[in-house]
Formats: structure tokens, sequence, C-alpha cells
């Protein structure tokens, strides 16, 4: 797994990869929304960036259950070098989109001292086509 490290900048917290992964993520406070913000942290254009869908740990059921809660985001066709995008993302419950002030994303920002339970799993292609991977531990 990754490692990463949370600093904290205004309303944004940003998880700062390693040098050699590509995407820094951040969460960005708006208002009541919070929004996923991804940075092309190299200097090519990468292509086909797509985060896999992160099932959500159930918090009604005592002791957990199968999973209510996902969260799933838009693909990206291309990011450029040094590039930051605001990732859309709905979140599903029980299998259909639940209303903005249903929104979960809030669960994905990290919490110093606390256990990140999530992955953001990035895969992503270069100019040549290859795919690659990043995994990202997120969450509280």
């Amino acid at each position: 797994m990754s490692q990463t490290k949370l600093v904290s900048h205004d309303a944004k917290h940003y998880l700062m990869s390693k040098p050699e992964e590509p995407f820094a993520v951040s969460f960005i406070d708006e208002g009541d929304e919070v929004l996923l913000e991804l940075m092309n942290a190299t200097d090519q254009d990468l292509k086909c960036v797509e985060i896999l869908t992160v099932f959500l740990k159930d918090e009604e059921t005592p002791g957990g259950g199968p999973s209510r809660v996902h969260i799933s985001f838009e693909a990206i066709k291309s990011i450029r070098p040094k590039e930051k995008v605001i990732l859309l993302h709905r979140t599903w419950i029980d299998g259909k989109p639940a209303s903005p002030n249903h929104d979960q994303l809030e669960r994905l920002k990290v919490v110093t001292g606390k256990v990140r339970p999530y992955v953001l799993d990035i895969s992503w292609e270069d100019a040549e086509g290859k795919a690659f991977f990043q995994r990202t531990a997120v969450g509280h």
C-alpha cells in the first residue's frame, strides 16, 4: 500500500503521495459540500483516468453488515501535466442515487490520527496506452 502524508491548507486537505505516484489527492470543503480533486503530478498527459467504486462500511448495523452505501466517480478522458480536476461523484444508498444532503464523500476525508479504512484505486494509461494503477489510503 502506498505511503501518504496529510497536509492541511485552509479548506483543503491534501494527501501527498510518494514522488513516484503520479496523482495527488485532495478533499476540498465547499460550504456544505466536499469535493475530490486529483492533480497529475507528472510531466506527461495521463489518459482514461478512473477511480474504482468505493464501498463504505455499514455504520447502522451493530458489528457491521453488508455495504449499503457506495460512491462512484466519473472517469476522466485525460489530465495534462500539473493539471488539477474535480472528479464528479455520486453516492448510492441501497442501490439508489442519494440526494445531495445524503452525500457520503465526507467519510473518505483523512483525519489525522485516525485509521484509514478505505482506498482510492486509481487506474490510468500513459501516452503509449500502457495501463498503471495507484492505491491511496483514505477515510476515517
